[in-house]
């Protein structure tokens, strides 16, 4: 399944040939790196060797998809047709640099917020860009963080809209009707509706755009009436690298970060030839 989503993307690039690369011998083969011009997390190495596996274009590195590398080091060898590695460079270096740039942001975050708090998780949200969610979401997990939902379809998640049309109880009820073994979410806003969906059953509260100090607040109640450790506790909205510790120094269980994936800085990266493998036999 992911092959073909490599092959549409590289379709995209190339929708009919690559016209620049027809003036190359046919038959010529090289060997040829990329290298990152940017300390970073990589990321992508196992999804790139999918797509350069279709092109018969062998691929060695010495990293795993997790590790750190360091600006100016070659990340990975490869060795095929010429046409061929230069028809897939650009696409795989999109997906690498992408991917890194995400695997990269979170790592930091992650290892920022663990100082403080080793049991909160950081998570990806739904902000990514579409047709690559995928491959964003796995560059979160890369990078140390969770997923959340890949999609609408993993989780019962009730945001506000849905209160305002059914009410929070009705649209908690229905939920549970409707799905017996999927988890059940609630997005809250206030003190009295978080402690109203605690009370409903909801498996997971999300605090949306709540300051710290309110999120304490509704802590607070919730342990009052027994109902802390009955659910998980999720705050999301202007969460930053500038203001996540005020977060993860709270009695909290995930913080969602929207920007891990809608602000993705791409890592540098480039593809260089290195040298001629064999003769031309035309």
């Amino acid at each position: 399944m992911i092959v073909k989503k490599l092959i549409q993307y590289l379709e995209e690039d190339v929708p009919f040939e690559d016209i620049t690369s027809k003036i190359l011998p046919k038959e010529l083969k090289i060997r040829a790196k990329i290298i990152t011009r940017e300390d970073c997390i990589i990321a992508g190495l196992e999804i790139i060797k999918e797509l350069l596996k279709s092109f018969n274009i062998s691929f060695k590195s010495r990293y795993n998809d997790g590790d750190f590398v360091k600006s100016n080091d070659s990340i990975a060898i490869l060795e095929g047709n010429a046409r061929n590695i230069f028809l897939v460079e650009r696409t795989c270096l999109n997906i690498l640099s992408r991917m890194s740039g995400i695997a990269t942001k979170t790592r930091r975050i992650v290892d920022k917020v663990r100082k403080i708090n080793k049991r909160v998780i950081i998570a990806a949200t739904r902000k990514t860009c579409p047709g690559f969610q995928f491959l964003d979401k796995l560059a979160v997990e890369i990078g140390g963080g969770s997923t959340h939902r890949y999609s609408l379809s993993d989780m019962i998640l009730i945001k506000k809209n849905h209160v305002r049309i059914l009410g929070l109880e009705e649209a908690i009820k229905r939920a549970r009707r409707y799905s017996t073994f999927k988890k059940i979410e609630v997005e809250v806003e206030d003190i009295d509706s978080a402690i109203k969906a605690a009370e409903l059953g909801a498996d997971i509260i999300m605090l949306d755009n709540m300051e710290p100090k309110n999120v304490e607040k509704v802590l607070e109640e919730l342990r009052k009436r027994n109902l802390r450790d009955k659910v998980l506790i999720e705050v999301s909205g202007g969460i930053n690298e500038e203001n996540i510790l005020e977060y993860a120094k709270l009695d909290i269980d995930i913080i969602s970060i929207g920007e891990l994936t809608h602000s993705v800085k791409s890592i540098d990266m480039s593809l260089i030839f290195e040298k001629i493998l064999e003769n031309d036999k035309e």
